[in-house]
């Protein structure tokens, strides 16, 4: 049954959905607002439409559907593999479009070949926006959060660097003013002397009974947030992200990769020769990647009509692999995006891991293209 307002081939795509095994699934428009405010990033949480109920319990106007889709899953307990498919109004702020929206798609959960699995995304997103807006040019673009991971971690950098450099992919401007920062380190406000002296010499022990001892003089120990221990840690990691400094080689590793860009008929031997280049042991990550480059083409899809962009991510916090976006026209319009989610999973609750991989359309995008407009 079409909804109140949505697009005039709401129900034909509804049903192309369903045609791909994919059982459809109703969500309600009013949600939890902890799962989105904890795990959907930064980019979400300043978006959202904010409620709360009577018991004072946060909830929020529903933003997306691939969470609620997951927690849904995980509460009925249901086997898997299990493929659902969704169209519905979200809500959510938006630089340009309405706050109110329809989208559709495919959430795929638990399907153990992850390259089969990441391939048929891709191809079926392609196919249906292919079907809904006939007659147009796509632009299909593909990245990796998984290899940009590995060649992060090859670099060397602290696992507190590496955490912040993951979660600025998708974010170029921020991505890009922290390896300015790797490149020239800014000085750090020195910390006391007693404090310095730990820190200089690495004395963790130290540095917590100095924290512990000041914490009860003060009396602050009674009503602290934070255990000394951990702020022994903060301050250790603090120390060591302000001191680090990226080696030009290495900065010009992690700038050469970042400006990768080819049709995806070439990109496993781009990566191939930029691992060689760079001196990275990434071959999990390769295999990985060229495996999702058979599967698709195992599928049919023309890879050299594709794209690998080696920066292209997206600013939400639970991606873990594959992440793509299926554009159309001149004005390359998103119409339909994606990706690996499998982290997100654990995260909700599920109690053993679930490989999951999904896509998203936009209808009120397609509509647009669908009108000339």
């Amino acid at each position: 049954m079409t909804q109140l307002g949505a697009p005039v081939f709401a129900t034909d795509l509804a049903s192309a959905l369903e045609s791909l095994q994919a059982t459809r699934v109703d969500i309600p428009v009013i949600q939890p607002a902890e799962p989105f405010l904890d795990m959907a990033g930064e980019d979400l949480r300043r978006r959202i439409f904010l409620t709360e109920s009577e018991t004072g319990e946060s909830l929020c106007l529903r933003p997306e559907f691939t969470i609620p889709v997951c927690r849904a899953h995980i509460a009925e307990g249901v086997a898997t593999p299990r493929r659902y498919s969704y169209l519905g109004q979200v809500f959510r702020q938006r630089r340009d479009g309405a706050n109110e929206f329809f989208q559709a798609g495919i959430e795929d959960l638990g399907e153990p070949d992850e390259a089969r699995a990441d391939a048929r995304a891709v191809s079926d997103a392609r196919a249906l926006v292919a079907q809904f807006v006939p007659g147009r040019a796509l632009t299909i673009t593909l990245g990796d959060q998984s290899v940009f991971e590995a060649v992060v971690a090859g670099l060397g950098l602290p696992a507190g660097w590496q955490k912040r450099l993951i979660h600025a992919f998708g974010n170029e401007q921020a991505l890009s003013a922290m390896i300015a920062r790797l490149a020239s380190p800014e000085e750090a406000a020195a910390p006391d002397g007693a404090v310095a002296e730990y820190l200089a010499s690495g004395d963790a022990r130290g540095l917590e009974a100095h924290i512990e001892s000041v914490m009860e003089a003060t009396g602050y120990s009674t009503h602290a947030s934070r255990s000394p221990a951990e702020i022994t840690a903060r301050l250790m990691d603090k120390q060591a992200l302000a001191s680090t400094r990226l080696s030009a080689r290495s900065l010009e590793a992690l700038k050469a990769f970042l400006t990768l860009d080819v049709a995806l008929d070439r990109a496993a031997g781009a990566l191939a020769d930029f691992a060689r280049d760079a001196g990275l042991d990434i071959a999990a990550a390769q295999s990985s990647f060229e495996a999702r480059l058979s599967a698709l083409s195992e599928r049919g899809e023309d890879l050299a009509q594709m794209h690998w962009r080696a920066a292209f991510g997206r600013p939400l916090d639970y991606y873990t692999g594959l992440v793509f976006e299926v554009a159309a026209g001149e004005a390359g319009l998103v119409l339909a995006g994606g990706g690996r989610f499998d982290r997100l999973m654990a995260l909700l609750g599920a109690q053993d891991p679930i490989p999951a991989v999904g896509f998203s359309l936009w209808l009120d995008r397609i509509e647009t293209v669908r009108a000339g407009r």
